[in-house]
């Protein structure tokens, strides 16, 4: 059946900070650069988005916080951007064979559901826009981060 051991701890496990989605041209960006959607931008963030909502005194604590982000109203887009600023984020195609199967890249909010990427940074990925799916993490130490800068 699908409960064996191997199936359940060895082979996949769930992570935090991270998602998955289908990827689409974004001609428009730069080749640093990926589209992230809000909503998955939203689930990655949330803790970062909550944390700069009470240090702004937009939300007085964690439930109105929570509501704000819940509405995403335009306030949470413009939030969101300034956290996201100067925050790198890692994109991975599967199978990762090489050191360009996972790359940093800056994100950009975007509307929909799929992450769009510059078409000449899917050699490197072996990735094509028929479906391919990528994974986004992100790096939360700061030594991660500067590596993902690098």
């Amino acid at each position: 059946g699908k409960e064996g051991r191997f199936r359940e701890n060895l082979l996949g496990k769930r992570v935090d900070y991270s998602g998955r989605s289908v990827i689409v041209v974004g001609p428009l960006l730069s080749l640093y650069q990926c589209g992230l959607p809000l909503e998955i931008a939203i689930e990655l963030f949330q803790a970062f988005l909550i944390r700069s909502l009470i240090q702004r005194h937009i939300a007085p604590n964690l439930r109105a916080a929570k509501s704000l982000i819940r509405d995403k109203g335009p306030l949470i887009w413009n939030v969101l951007k300034e956290v996201l600023r100067g925050y790198p984020i890692l994109l991975n195609r599967a199978p990762t064979l090489h050191r360009l199967g996972i790359q940093a890249f800056q994100p950009i909010l975007i509307e929909g559901r799929a992450i769009r990427l510059h078409p000449l940074v899917c050699a490197g990925f072996n990735a094509d826009f028929d479906g391919d799916q990528m994974a986004v993490h992100v790096p939360l130490s700061l030594e991660a981060q500067a590596e993902a800068r690098l």
